[in-house]
């Protein structure tokens, strides 16, 4: 249900979800489909509103990011850029693990290249390592990031001190890499 709060004095509109599998609240934003609140089934409304003004900072800087993200003009990916890109991007995946691994020497199982709309990547459990066709349209070092921190999780399955320190041995310059992937990455994806 749409819903409307006052935020240091700007009027922003919510989307209201009510999920009986939820535990706990929770806020997400995204460029198309801005605030979304998620709530536990018989949450009380206040308290939902009490939440989103906690984090109003949080909010406001998001929202007026999406804004600006949206004035930049975001490519639009078609299912035939997926398949078109596929192939190439599983090659690229391919060589850059087995290059970038030789440093750590992690076991994993198999790469997969995947449509996916949020993600430029992931790790499993199981060793399973899967990107996002996109890494192909990055620039090398940036997909070399990318491909080191899924990397690295086969170390680290988290984001701790540990797992950084990881990633740090051969990206230095990590932060600025995750930073330029940040403020790039939604016109990618």
């Amino acid at each position: 249900m749409l819903k409307q709060i006052e935020l240091n004095k700007r009027k922003i509109e919510y989307t209201l979800k009510i999920s009986k599998r939820a535990k706990r609240l929770r806020l997400s934003i995204g460029r198309n489909c801005g605030l979304v609140v998620t709530a536990p089934h018989r949450f009380n409304l206040n308290f939902v509103e009490k939440f989103i003004v906690d984090k109003a900072k949080w909010v406001l800087e998001k929202l007026d990011y999406f804004s600006s993200i949206s004035k930049l003009g975001v490519i639009k990916h078609t299912r035939a850029d997926y398949l078109k890109y596929r192939p190439q991007a599983q090659l690229l995946a391919k060589q850059k693990v087995e290059q970038l691994n030789k440093y750590y020497n992690f076991k994993y199982r198999k790469i997969t290249i995947r449509n996916q709309k949020t993600r430029w990547g992931s790790c499993s459990k199981k060793g399973n390592l899967s990107f996002s066709y996109r890494i192909v349209l990055l620039p090398e070092e940036i997909a070399d990031y990318i491909i080191i921190h899924e990397l690295c999780h086969l170390g680290e399955f988290n984001h701790s001190k540990k797992f950084w320190n990881l990633v740090r041995k051969t990206v230095p310059n990590y932060l600025a890499v995750r930073k330029d992937l940040k403020k790039r990455g939604l016109s990618f994806m």
